[in-house]
């Protein structure tokens, strides 16, 4: 006979289950989103890489001046100049 119940009393306590896994699929969406966003900021591209260093961690002025050349960030031209000044100033 039907006593009125929309059950049998078969699988009682699921509802508590589907919660559970429902919160961890709005957690893993949110640890990924958060992760993505975390690492799309940051720029892998040769230019934005950090240049090799001498002199207990600090680049030579030479190297300095290779990267902006590198980079394209000033000519040939202006590099040789930039250069010759270089190695004709006094060290200090």
């Amino acid at each position: 006979m039907h006593d009125g119940q929309w059950n049998d009393g078969m699988g009682t306590g699921n509802g508590w289950w589907m919660a559970i896994m429902m919160i961890a699929v709005i957690a893993a969406v949110a640890w990924i989103i958060v992760t993505v966003l975390r690492h799309g900021t940051h720029q892998h591209s040769p230019a934005h890489a950090p240049a090799p260093t001498t002199n207990a961690g600090r680049s030579t002025p030479q190297e300095i001046l290779a990267e902006r050349l590198a980079r394209g960030e000033i000519e040939p031209e202006e590099y040789s100049k930039r250069l010759a000044a270089l190695l004709a100033a006094p060290p200090q």
